[in-house]
């Protein structure tokens, strides 16, 4: 199946959508974070959003699609590994329809409370957020449930609603770094960019401990590949989405490649120099720019914080600069 492009038009209707249940979230230039990375650096607050991530965006698009449909009247199931979750809990929730996520075991305890507190069902299944997808499809076949995708173009029109504020906030963005889970963010960056006509780079972000997207954009094909990442779990992808990968290919500069300890010092200089916190993938496109620090002189650089739901006890590990005390699964 062809991902469908969006115009602008499409992209401002889904983001008259969000506007009814979110404010635009906001975007700083730190000065500290300028002078970390020797450059003009601004930050994209999308852990200022209701559920503390970017994916709510898409949730609210995806459900407002689904609104007048007697398909999710039984209710609805998903896959996470929990700020996807938290988006289809939000937007069930407005529509008052029953929602069930399935995570993995091992899954973060905060997320997983989050998500109960919106008022889902929470199954615990599998190893990884791919054995957790392929149990929530076998349940919505059991139970007559809608399963509500984890990549599909109305979450990414959603998404792109923070780009189109982004790029219209700070004009002349030379080049902006997005983290990459299972797309749906580096997608939206590049129909946003696109829609407006804009020459911006965009350069996706993966973790060293899933290397999935980055092997299937060097061989150009999908390839699985295992997932070892514990801090970076927004990014724990095992098989890449064939969509996103179509997209990816056609509208990414380059792919960075960041490990477990790069992440943690972008997550602290992140605290350090703006006193936000930030989950390990939200801290993934500060940790890529910072390795390519030295190419960024001189440019007007975009990083997403993309979420800031990580567990107390793992950011206190981060901050402390002690070894993450969590079990790989």
């Amino acid at each position: 199946m062809t991902f469908r492009l969006h115009t602008l038009d499409s992209l401002q209707a889904a983001r008259a959508v969000v506007y009814r249940s979110m404010p635009a979230t906001p975007q700083y230039r730190w000065p500290l974070l300028c002078e970390r990375l020797g450059t003009d650096a601004w930050l994209k607050h999308e852990n200022h959003t209701p559920t503390g991530a970017f994916k709510v965006r898409g949730g609210l698009v995806y459900f407002d699609g689904l609104r007048r449909s007697a398909i999710v009247q039984r209710g609805v199931i998903s896959a996470t590994r929990g700020n996807h979750g938290q988006s289809v809990g939000f937007a069930a929730r407005a529509l008052g329809v029953p929602a069930t996520i399935v995570v993995p075991f091992g899954n973060s305890r905060e997320k997983n409370a989050a998500m109960r507190a919106l008022g889902v069902e929470l199954v615990e299944h599998g190893d990884d957020f791919q054995a957790a997808r392929e149990h929530a499809a076998r349940l919505a076949d059991e139970r007559g449930l809608h399963m509500v995708p984890s990549f599909h173009e109305d979450l990414v029109r959603g998404v792109a609603s923070y780009w189109l504020e982004f790029f219209e906030a700070v004009t002349a963005l030379d080049v902006v770094y997005v983290p990459i889970g299972l797309g749906s963010g580096a997608s939206a960056a590049i129909a946003a960019r696109d829609a407006l006509g804009l020459r911006t780079e965009v350069v996706g972000v993966v973790s060293s401990g899933a290397r999935a997207y980055a092997l299937s954009l060097a061989q150009g094909r999908a390839v699985e590949a295992p997932v070892t990442t514990v801090i970076a779990d927004g990014m724990a992808c095992r098989v890449p989405e064939p969509q996103a990968l179509q997209i990816m290919r056609a509208g990414l500069a380059r792919l960075v490649e960041v490990d477990e300890a790069q992440v943690a010092e972008a997550m602290r200089a992140i605290f350090v120099d703006t006193h936000n916190v930030a989950e390990g993938a939200g801290a993934a496109a500060l940790a890529a720019a910072l390795l390519e620090r030295d190419r960024l002189t001189g440019l007007k650089v975009g990083l997403t914080l993309s979420g800031a739901n990580v567990d107390h006890d793992v950011y206190a590990q981060v901050l402390l600069r002690s070894p993450l005390a969590i079990p790989v699964r």
